[in-house]
């Protein structure tokens, strides 16, 4: 068997059971999507796209679960939603390095949203969420309430890490609540692992952005009020 063949249809024996490779190789790209993230690197972006199509390819699948032969659609779709977001959050990232980036090296300085965008986002959830679960429920997705939530939190967990702020390992956390005890019934057992390190992990993460958010700040912004020309416009 190729080293191709095997990425895409080779299983790890485990117990009783298998694991298929694509579900441990995506996940294993999304924590180090996670981690890059976490340092503010630009890495994340495309090394979080590769975990998307693989683990795209596992959940819409729907075969692998030992629970249930049906599709979750809420995870296959977050993948996809992933992937166009990483794709803006790679460009509003790259055109933040190239006007300086943060004092301290990273890509973006995080901040915490200011109360008119923390609105916006609780108005962005309510509408995805409903938005979510009237498709899932058309489409016949296996746990349409939890496949929902998980799914609406993605969108704006990944939307918040592209402008840069702090909230968004909140929503994660809250999503990685949901999502153990969803896959784990589904029988996506090296998934639901990866959601409960998540959970630590995510806390981590906020905790270095708290701190980082308060002794960084734009070059940009730096600049201009030394009197250089204002930047922070040009990456809205």
């Amino acid at each position: 068997m190729s080293p191709l063949e095997w990425l895409l249809h080779g299983t790890i024996p485990v117990g009783d059971g298998a694991l298929a490779v694509r579900e441990v190789v995506g996940n294993g790209f999304g924590l180090a999507s996670a981690l890059f993230g976490m340092r503010r690197l630009i890495w994340a972006w495309p090394v979080g796209l590769v975990g998307n199509v693989l683990l795209f390819t596992v959940f819409v699948s729907g075969e692998l679960g030992g629970v249930t032969g049906e599709p979750l659609w809420g995870q296959a779709g977050r993948q996809v939603f992933f992937a166009a977001v990483s794709v803006y959050g790679w460009r509003r990232w790259s055109a933040a390095r190239r006007y300086g980036g943060a004092s301290d090296g990273g890509a973006v300085a995080p901040r915490w949203a200011t109360g008119a965008e923390r609105l916006r986002l609780l108005g962005l959830g309510v509408v995805g969420y409903a938005v979510a679960y009237v498709a899932l429920q058309r489409i016949g997705s296996w746990g349409v309430a939890t496949e929902a939530w998980i799914l609406a939190g993605s969108m704006l967990a990944t939307y918040g890490m592209a402008r840069g702020l702090t909230e968004f390992w909140v929503v994660w956390l809250l999503v990685d609540v949901v999502g153990v005890t969803s896959l784990v019934r589904a029988g996506y057992y090296p998934t639901a692992g990866m959601y409960l390190f998540y959970a630590v992990f995510v806390v981590a993460g906020l905790v270095t952005w708290w701190r980082v958010g308060r002794r960084v700040e734009p070059v940009a912004a730096s600049a201009d009020n030394r009197g250089g020309h204002p930047r922070e416009g040009a990456l809205t």
